[in-house]
């Protein structure tokens, strides 16, 4: 699945420009329909992830982006980019549908001492396809027919589907009929009030605000003020990558070795370090130092994605798990554009090393809630014990 997934962010700019010949903003509306399922699809699906079976989820899931992927390569032969567009927004959404379900699967098949080594497990491919898909994609788009890389992608989903139709059903528990709203609502609550899943939130919120800035940011740094030659650009992401690799190899073997609080303060903190590297690069810097800059920013996050994974998965109820997730989830890919634009504004009026500075200072601001927060006196993993929710909110589970 994230085979597919990746084949289609790296190539849905690239084939658009190649294949259809579009416009910079017919470009920029293909690859907001990538995002728009983590916006529109993530809560309806969250919902659904705690009302009905898994598995079939699973399996819908894996469907829709066969579906989707299939649809992208015949819009390549018949030349239609409206149905371009379509298909990789349902494909879209089948990998939202997908990544939600999962995160519900997992606690509920593996015991709470394994969780981490269990979602290391399921992000080593995304990560080893972050790392090898840009980099291959990179070489074969020009030489090679644009709807095969769509194929391929089609093949992926073929493969997850035959994955997601050997899963056994999961316990689901009694399931209450109630009105949407009031699930949204309740799984909102459940994370504003909650004094890890809050923190969690906006350290995660920050870091992505950051983030996406840094890609904009990323281009004219590299054109105007290192002067490195353009292609800097596709190794620095895949050096990210390649430590995304790493850290959750790592994080997978030696979690239970690692106090939870120094993961998640290390992520955060990392990622200042960073960016604060790439500040002070200048037209006669090294690309290693770039190269450098952007594995210690896969390293350290990725470590913390699969630790606030795991405590996310055991401070939360399972019959609200879903609907939590994709609370964080939208949160999370809805600051996105923010980011974006924001970047643009400054480096425009100001110039990208003004853009950088407003990149430290998101990356700082996502250190600064863990520092101050439950997150950093947080030794050991929580245990599974949510217990009743008492008046003032506090669903603090014991540590």
């Amino acid at each position: 699945m994230h085979l597919a997934d990746q084949i289609a962010l790296v190539s849905v700019p690239l084939i658009a420009a190649l294949a259809f010949d579009a416009s910079v903003e017919v470009i920029g509306i293909l690859v907001a329909c990538q995002s728009l399922a983590h916006l529109v699809g993530s809560i309806p699906f969250g919902i659904l992830v705690d009302n009905v079976q898994q598995r079939s989820l699973a399996v819908a899931a894996s469907l829709m982006s066969l579906f989707g992927f299939s649809g992208a390569a015949v819009s390549v032969l018949t030349g239609s980019v409206f149905w371009f567009g379509g298909s990789v927004t349902i494909a879209g959404f089948g990998v939202v549908l997908f990544v939600l379900a999962a995160l519900s699967i997992i606690p509920k098949v593996v015991p709470a001492k394994s969780l981490a080594r269990a979602n290391a497990a399921v992000e080593i491919p995304r990560a080893v396809c972050s790392f090898a898909v840009p980099l291959i994609i990179g070489l074969i788009v020009t030489d090679v027919a644009a709807v095969w890389v769509f194929c391929v992608a089609a093949l992926g989903a073929v493969a997850a589907l035959a994955y997601t139709l050997a899963l056994p059903s999961v316990a689901m528990g009694q399931v209450q009929r109630r009105r949407p709203i009031s699930q949204i609502r309740e799984g909102a609550i459940f994370v504003l009030r909650h004094n890890i899943l809050l923190p969690i939130s906006l350290c995660a919120i920050f870091w992505n605000l950051a983030f996406s800035a840094l890609l904009v940011v990323l281009v004219p740094l590299i054109r105007e003020v290192y002067l490195f030659d353009p292609g800097a650009f596709g190794i620095a992401l895949s050096a990210f990558g390649l430590a995304m690799i790493l850290g959750t190899w790592i994080i997978g073997q030696f979690a239970d070795r690692v106090a939870p609080n120094v993961i998640l303060l290390f992520g955060p903190g990392s990622s200042v370090l960073a960016v604060l590297g790439m500040y002070f690069l200048s037209s006669g810097s090294s690309e290693i130092l770039l190269y450098a800059c952007f594995f210690l920013l896969g390293f350290g996050p990725s470590m913390w994605l699969i630790t606030q994974n795991s405590v996310r998965q055991l401070v939360t109820q399972p019959a609200m798990l879903g609907r939590v997730n994709a609370v964080i989830q939208t949160a999370i890919y809805g600051v996105r554009p923010l980011g974006a634009l924001a970047a643009g504004a400054i480096v425009g009026g100001w110039g990208p090393q003004s853009g950088v500075v407003f990149v430290v200072c998101a990356y700082s601001a996502s250190f600064v809630v863990s520092l101050f927060s439950k997150l950093s006196a947080l030794k050991q993993m929580p245990q599974m014990n949510w217990g009743m929710t008492g008046n003032n909110g506090d669903h603090s589970p014991q540590t």
